[in-house]
């Protein structure tokens, strides 16, 4: 037999014995008026009539619920004072129930329950009751009501709402912080006994959080509870009626409960030195390579903001944060050249953005990395002295003449040779010629200021180790004038002369 058989017997006993239980009296009420003006009337005879007040006197009746016995369960019994025992009244039961799940003895007054009686679907009863003489079916008491109220066993565990609970709980919270509250109901008499009195427990989710008994509020146990160590607990919670005594009912939930992300780790460079490469024909603005800091941390407490702050490149570059990748891009500030310097060093910061002031004591969020980048050489072309030439000379010199020279060299710390050429669709009359190897411009036929005056030529200047790569420059050539014409007339003149004129005479 289990403890909860036990029990209900015993109060099935109790309740059997409770002299107050098993019957309801109708009984004449005394009167308490003065005696002067207490039930007397006056007849038509001038006699005073006695006429007594009668009355109902009960006990309110309790039945024990979920009774499993196989006979009827006998409630309590109405009984009159009126009632002799011959058998002369009736005894009639109305209201609640009445005549299925309430039955009476007409002649004794037994009242039984019919039927198995579930508190927690009605919690009592209201009936009314009424002797009546058989003979004349008249009533000897008048009919009064009288509750039959159903005792609670329990029979009911505490449930809570919901099966499955979901919280959350900043991480590095004291000890003692409150996550969540859950709350179990009991379908019993919380009246009558501990039936429906809860007491929490936590069956899972030691040493990591706790429940107060009375409340259900869980709390942390465990101070500095890290996120980044663990996210994710599972709570088992357990609410027991009976103040939590043995044979108690119970019932349990779940409660997932989440560490969220404050900000207590600082970002971090995976390498104190980072390498990068770079062509030194790279313009202004091209991005050389990316930095990152990785931070434990998540969403915004992740945030980080790049900065250079110290280094021997601090004016030839530029950092700019990625807010989606979170990644420093270093790009190119001023033009570079490996012939005048070959590599930079800059030292770049990564800090958080968003700090919380709760943790400054775990040091400062950021964190420092060196940056070496090395400027690559590019073959580059030719570079004449001069940006454009001017040349002048006269006309009518010598063929082969030299005019001017242009010069150019290779940048390159190789220094190729240079071969110079003229670009012919500047001088399709090829009057000029150039020296291939070191840039002399001579005539090749004869110059006329007259014909013309200016001659735009293009040298072009090519690497013989590489002689796609190349430079042109413009050269003007002025031709400078000299006397080379006699006068002419504009006209053809034609003059004639008299005959036989005398000197000095004109002719008409």
């Amino acid at each position: 037999m289990t403890i909860q058989q036990v029990l209900l017997l015993l109060l099935l006993w109790m309740w059997l014995l409770h002299p107050c239980r098993t019957e309801m009296l109708f009984r004449r009420t005394p009167d308490l008026r003065p005696r002067s003006s207490v039930g007397r009337t006056s007849g038509s005879d001038g006699k005073a009539l006695h006429r007594q007040k009668r009355g109902w006197m009960w006990n309110q009746f309790f039945l024990l619920e979920e009774y499993t016995g196989s006979d009827y369960q006998y409630v309590g019994k109405l009984h009159s004072d009126q009632d002799k025992g011959d058998g002369s009244l009736k005894y009639i039961l109305s209201g609640d129930g009445a005549g299925t799940l309430f039955i009476i003895d007409e002649k004794t007054g037994d009242i039984h329950a019919t039927r198995r009686i579930d508190r927690e679907e009605k919690a009592f009863y209201t009936l009314r009751a009424q002797a009546i003489n058989r003979r004349t079916l008249r009533p000897v008491e008048p009919e009064s009501e009288f509750v039959i109220k159903i005792h609670d066993i329990n029979d009911n565990e505490p449930t809570f709402p919901e099966e499955i609970y979901t919280a959350s709980v900043p991480e590095m919270s004291v000890v003692g912080t409150s996550v969540v509250q859950v709350t179990a109901t009991d379908a019993d008499d919380p009246s009558y006994g501990n039936s429906a009195r809860v007491i929490y427990s936590i069956l899972q989710g030691q040493p990591y959080f706790s429940v107060e008994p009375e409340t259900g509020i869980i709390r942390t146990a465990l101070p500095n509870m890290n996120r980044e160590n663990r996210e994710q607990y599972q709570v088992v919670i357990q609410a027991k009626d009976m103040g939590g005594q043995m044979g108690g009912l119970s019932g349990t939930t779940t409660v997932n409960i989440t560490l969220t992300d404050v900000n207590d780790n600082p970002p971090r460079f995976p390498q104190s030195t980072i390498h990068l490469r770079i062509p030194e024909s790279s313009p202004v603005g091209t991005a050389i390579g990316s930095v990152k800091a990785t931070d434990a941390d998540t969403g915004k407490n992740a945030e980080v903001e790049y900065r250079i702050i110290d280094g021997d490149g601090t004016d030839m570059f530029d950092i700019v944060t990625q807010k989606d990748t979170q990644e420093g891009i270093i790009t190119v500030r001023k033009p570079l050249d490996y012939e005048t310097r070959r590599l930079y060093t800059l030292k770049v910061e990564a800090e958080n953005t968003h700090v919380d002031p709760r943790f400054y004591y775990l040091g400062p969020f950021k964190d420092t990395t060196i940056v070496k980048i090395s400027v690559e050489d590019v073959d580059e072309p030719p570079v004449f002295s001069r940006s454009s030439y001017l040349f002048e000379v006269h006309e009518d010199i010598e063929l082969g003449t030299i005019i001017g020279t242009v010069m150019a060299r290779d940048p390159d710390s190789a220094s190729s040779p240079i071969r110079f050429s003229l670009d012919r669709h500047t001088d399709l009359d090829r009057i000029f010629n150039i020296h291939s190897g070191n840039g002399s411009i001579y005539t090749s036929k004869p110059l006329d200021r007259e014909i013309s005056q200016w001659h735009n030529l293009s040298v072009i200047a090519a690497e013989i180790n590489n002689p796609k790569d190349t430079t042109r420059v413009p050269v003007y050539v002025r031709i400078l004038d000299v006397n080379d014409n006699a006068p002419q007339f504009a006209v053809f003149y034609d003059t004639f002369v008299c005959e036989n004129a005398r000197a000095g005479q004109v002719c008409l």
